[in-house]
């Protein structure tokens, strides 16, 4: 027995321990979509493998979709999934920002995957558990048009990153939900029809639905350990096992019992099917047969041969839709159609006072009307609630419960003036103008108050109410009156559409060793080349101190000269009574003094010797030079294939351009948007943040419960109603109630009432 309990369990540790994937956890996106097939603009060419497939993503009118019928199918088997890989294989043109693959539903991103070369990124956009937008964001560098092999793993809380086979990151973030809608879309190469155009070549893209997935596009990496999930299904597995063993062994001690039973018993002419035991001439309907026992004597005459006779019912009558739509009953022999009428055969006539038929599935069910309960197990007979008795009422404060049949109503008392159906009061505040709302709200009477809600064309809690202005307001303003936007720190204009350059326009002094950078409504002072912050960080840049390249070997004199550090740089100088030739070396050539060239790497790169020092920087761009080299500044891209259409369908920008959008930076280069969660000033020494509406930054606040982002810290402990102690960051419902629910923030006791719940 010990010896089976071990096989089981190695069995077991199979499930997860193997490498490869079963067909049904693998999905083959390129072959789902059949995209050489039905997709113009994506053009097959040789992959990353000899004779592979791989196809070249180029044009930007391409429209690579997921039919509804193929992403339905893709999606049915991603929802639900906490653990899942992303697997392809892909070469990215330089300079492009693309969307490699997108599921999303309006506006709201499930998973999708991009790679941004203007900002070395890798960003995973998804939503949490709480149906909260986040970005997961991976710096580093794909769009350098070479082959690069991609895995990205999700395992609940973990993500994964894996490029060429060598692991990156591994973070601990908040879990994703994959509770995707119906009717959510699927894309290949591109956010949609108008954004997010990955340039380059693709193949191997699959959807691993399981984690360590990884292992089957680099077989050479083994895995150690199994995930959470899997050890949870391993244990699940184990205890299933268990109970099937202790079943088998419950069985087989019966039957050796009943074996010693039949010792020096007379041989009964018996037949058995399915484990029942019949007597000769017995008679039973096994499903849609009619059986009969009939036992036949063969020489000796203590034993017989067993037979069973089967007699073949009627054929069954033909019906009226596909097969597919055709199931089968376990009480009938003959199929019916999906929805079929079972009620209309007969079922309601069983179903008499105060119940009616109900159709299911596979067959009819009596169920009692509202406001009635059962006399009997099948709710044929239901007898009238009497709410009021019972307390299954809403009537509230000055009502009184008069019971009906199958329900109830609420009576005003005496003198009293009615609400809506369950409650009544005795003064009307919205009549006598003794209410706080606000002039663009509408006042209604409640029990004992009032409440207020903005009227149409008007957002607001009801006590203070703006105006809407159809979303004119850009970079995160806020509209105040109709055609009236207040804007964000570091915005102006009508419709906020003008970063505030806070270093031209002089608001900032920045140290002598920081040079001052403009961010889409921010700034920041950053160290200058030579200087690096010491840690100390200062908003002016005093914290930036000289690297010493000479110590720290980051200078390139030659051979003949010497170091010499100065103050934000360096210098390479001739010792005394020698004669220096000034050269330098740069990548093992020799590079005369004065001389100036152009990487081969990289074409917008420009280099010079100056006395045997090497400098090298990015070609400057000026816009207002008509050779300036398109592909090195694509800022400066004047003609109109080059432009980009906001997200809103309505907005035009120029190639160079910069806006904020829904907390995002975001820039048009060369007729393609990329954007990038917007660079927030950091909050220090605050235990409770929030971000106030129409903002995108999180401040300090000093009521907890007032914070949407804390830091939990386990050993501050709330006390409940009850006195019993809640660990910081659970939620509990508030005992005697349904609709309030509380939760411990860091020792503080913060509860509210959820309105879905009333």
């Amino acid at each position: 027995m010990d010896l089976l309990k071990v096989s089981l369990v190695l069995g077991t540790f199979g499930i997860w321990s193997g490498s490869g994937a079963e067909p049904a956890q693998r999905v083959d996106v390129l072959e789902e979509l059949k995209l050489g097939e039905s997709f113009s603009g994506v053009l097959q060419v040789r992959g990353f493998h000899n004779q592979s497939r791989a196809f070249l993503f180029q044009d930007s009118w391409r429209n690579v979709r997921a039919s509804a019928a193929v992403a339905e199918g893709l999606l049915q088997k991603l929802r639900g999934r906490i653990e899942f890989t992303l697997l392809l294989t892909l070469k990215q043109e330089r300079l492009n920002s693309g969307v490699i693959l997108s599921i999303h539903h309006s506006e709201q991103r499930f998973l999708e995957l991009e790679s941004s070369a203007p900002r070395n990124e890798i960003r995973l956009h998804y939503h949490t558990q709480d149906q909260r937008p986040h970005t997961e964001v991976f710096p580093y560098r794909l769009a350098d048009d070479r082959w690069h092999k991609i895995s990205v793993g999700v395992s609940s809380s973990h993500i994964v990153l894996h490029v060429d086979c060598s692991r990156i990151y591994e973070r601990v973030v908040d879990t994703p939900a994959m509770d995707i809608p119906a009717l959510s879309s699927v894309w290949l190469g591109q956010r949609n029809a108008a954004h997010g155009f990955y340039k380059g070549i693709m193949q191997d893209v699959q959807l691993v639905l399981m984690p360590q997935g990884h292992i089957s596009q680099c077989p050479d990496l083994n895995r150690t350990c199994p995930t959470c999930n899997d050890f949870h299904g391993l244990v699940q597995k184990i205890m299933e096992l268990q109970d099937l063993l202790a079943k088998t062994s419950s069985k087989l001690a019966r039957a050796e019992e009943k074996m010693k039973s039949l010792d020096g018993c007379y041989c009964e002419k018996t037949c058995s099917l399915d484990g029942e035991v019949y007597r000769e001439g017995d008679a039973w309907i096994d499903g849609c047969r009619n059986c009969t026992c009939s036992v036949s004597p063969v020489p000796p005459p203590i034993f017989f041969e067993h037979s069973m006779n089967k007699v073949d019912d009627p054929p069954c009558p033909e019906l009226n839709c596909p097969e597919l739509e055709q199931i089968s009953l376990t009480d009938r022999c003959c199929k019916v159609c999906r929805g079929h009428d079972f009620c209309a055969e007969g079922s309601s006539q069983i179903c008499v006072e105060n119940s009616e038929c109900v159709n299911l599935e596979a067959g009819a069910c009596c169920s009692c009307k509202d406001g009635f309960r059962s006399l009997r197990d099948d709710s044929a007979y239901c007898q009238d609630i009497d709410e009021c008795a019972e307390g299954k009422h809403y009537c509230r404060e000055n009502t009184v419960c008069v019971n009906t049949p199958g329900s109830f109503m609420c009576i005003c008392h005496t003198g009293y003036i009615r609400i809506d159906d369950y409650s009544c009061t005795e003064h009307d505040e919205c009549v006598t103008g003794q209410h706080d709302c606000d002039e663009n709200a509408l006042c209604f009477n409640t029990v004992g108050g009032h409440s207020c809600s903005c009227k149409p064309g008007f957002v607001g809690n009801g006590t203070v109410c703006r105006a809407l202005c159809d979303g004119l307001c850009q970079n995160g303003g806020s509209c105040i009156s109709p055609d009236t936007c207040i804007c964000q720190q570091g915005f102006t204009g009508k419709r906020c559409e003008t970063d505030i350059d806070e270093c031209l326009d002089g608001f900032v002094e920045c140290d002598s060793r920081a040079t001052c950078v403009n961010l889409p409504g921010w700034y920041h002072c950053e160290c200058r080349d030579g200087y690096h912050d010491n840690g100390m960080f200062s908003a002016n840049g005093e914290s930036c101190e000289d690297i010493d390249e000479c110590e720290m070997e980051r200078h390139s004199c030659a051979n003949d000269t010497v170091c010499f550090n100065m103050d934000g740089s360096y210098d390479c100088r001739c010792p005394h009574g020698k004669n220096c030739s000034g050269d330098c070396v740069h990548d093992n050539k020799v590079k005369h003094n004065s001389q100036i060239w152009v990487l081969d790497s990289d074409r917008c790169s420009v280099c010079s010797c100056q006395n045997g020092l090497v400098m090298c920087r990015r070609m400057v761009c000026d816009c207002d030079n008509p050779t300036a080299d398109l592909f090195c500044c694509p800022e400066c891209d004047p003609r109109i294939s080059s432009q980009c259409l906001h997200q809103n369908g309505v907005l035009t920008y120029s190639s160079g351009d910069s806006w904020v959008e829904n907390c995002q930076q975001c820039q048009c280069l060369r007729g393609e948007v990329d954007c990038w969660p917007i660079s927030c000033p950091p909050v220090q020494d605050c235990e409770f943040t929030a971000v106030p509406e129409g903002e995108c930054c999180p401040r300090c606040v000093t009521n907890p419960c007032q914070a949407n982002t804390i830091s939990n810290d386990i050993t501050k402990t709330c006390t409940d109603e009850h006195g019993i102690s809640r660990f910081s960051g659970s939620t509990w419902t508030k005992h005697g109630t349904e609709c309030i629910l509380c939760q411990c923030k860091n020792g503080h006791v913060c509860c509210s009432v959820d309105p879905l719940c009333l």
